[in-house]
């Protein structure tokens, strides 16, 4: 039978936020109904709000979430009722091309729930990146829900169902850092932070965090930075090969998503060195590097999507690690809100005033 529930709606382009009702199916076959418990408040969800991601309103708000698993449809056996879950947003086929070749983590066919959430008078909702969890329950795929060890709190599991996976992968997985490697990163919000975390945990020597906000660089610091520049007062090309020995970084991991900086990160990288860009761009922006630059450093120009991660094998992973204190998840929470609060929220992360708001249901 249908449920109705609390949720966050984005109503129209730039409208604030809503607290409204939602209605939450019983789950199909190959869906799962969770009942969420904690989901951070991720710029992504500020896009959906302003028409960055498309003009599919109402929007039904939130992705970065964990909860426990109330009920499954038919064919479901991954995960079962009272599972706790992080959720996330690539529920991998297994059957598409990139699937067929052993590389699951760019699975080109991912999928969601085939039932909509509606509100009361019917009016089709569209969750946000296929989740919706600013709700106190909502409908997903069952491969959104990513079994975890329950001793973990939900605020800072749910993390890892977008942007702190990004970062953690798009130094681990994608950017292949190893022991003894240089690594800057450029752009210290809540990505570039856990790109800093990834870079510490996989044994990086030298850790060189850029920003222009002397607070988002303190953090750095405390996820593993050896060293920090803020980019107002320095060139950061300039600086980054200055503590690099005059050659540039092993990894440039750019966070922001701008030309600018992914200009900085191209000529701050060592010659063969990689390049990794995880910072989202617009579509307007256009980049312009002499081709004879590209072929002359080498190395790799690399894109990381959701940080290259295969959820059923990361998440776990990174739970464990935490809770035998060797990722200081929990330095990302920077408050913790109610459903009716995640208007402020938004105003507080424009402000950079947050690492991550993060909704308790």
């Amino acid at each position: 039978m249908a449920q109705e529930v609390r949720g966050v709606i984005a109503p129209g382009k730039n409208e604030p936020v809503r607290v409204d009702t939602i209605v939450v199916p019983d789950p199909w076959p190959g869906e799962a109904v969770v009942r969420v418990q904690a989901c951070g408040v991720c710029h992504t969800d500020l896009h959906y709000k302003q028409g960055g991601i498309s003009d599919d309103f109402p929007f039904l708000l939130g992705h970065e979430a964990a909860g426990v698993v109330e009920s499954v449809g038919e064919g479901v056996t991954d995960v079962e009722p009272g599972d706790f879950v992080v959720l996330n947003w690539r529920a991998v086929c297994g059957n598409c091309r990139a699937c067929l070749r052993g590389r699951p983590w760019y699975c080109f066919n991912t999928h969601n729930a085939k039932q909509k959430m509606t509100l009361t008078d019917g009016t089709e909702l569209s969750p946000a990146l296929g989740i919706g969890a600013f709700a106190e329950k909502t409908l997903v795929a069952a491969g959104q829900c990513t079994k975890v060890d329950p001793s973990v709190s939900p605020q800072v599991a749910g993390l890892l169902g977008c942007g702190v996976m990004a970062g953690i992968g798009a130094a681990i997985n994608t950017g292949g850092v190893g022991r003894g490697d240089s690594v800057a990163v450029i752009g210290c919000g809540g990505v570039g932070d856990a790109a800093v975390a990834g870079a510490n945990l996989a044994g990086a020597a030298r850790i060189i965090a850029v920003d222009i906000d002397d607070r988002k660089l303190a953090t750095a610091r405390e996820m593993g930075a050896t060293h920090t520049v803020n980019s107002r007062q320095r060139d950061a090309v300039e600086a980054i090969r200055e503590l690099t020995g005059g050659f540039g970084a092993d990894v440039v991991i750019e966070a922001v998503g701008r030309p600018e900086t992914y200009e900085q990160a191209f000529y701050a990288r060592d010659l063969a060195g990689t390049v990794v860009l995880v910072g989202v761009p617009t579509p307007e922006m256009k980049l312009e590097l002499p081709l004879l630059d590209v072929f002359g450093r080498g190395g790799s120009l690399k894109s990381s999507w959701y940080g290259d991660c295969l959820p059923s094998r990361d998440f776990p992973m990174l739970i464990d690690l935490h809770l035998q204190g060797r990722l200081p998840l929990d330095k990302f929470v920077t408050e913790t809100i109610e459903l009716d609060a995640v208007e402020k929220a938004f105003e507080r992360m424009h402000h950079g005033d947050v690492l991550r708001s993060v909704v308790v249901l």
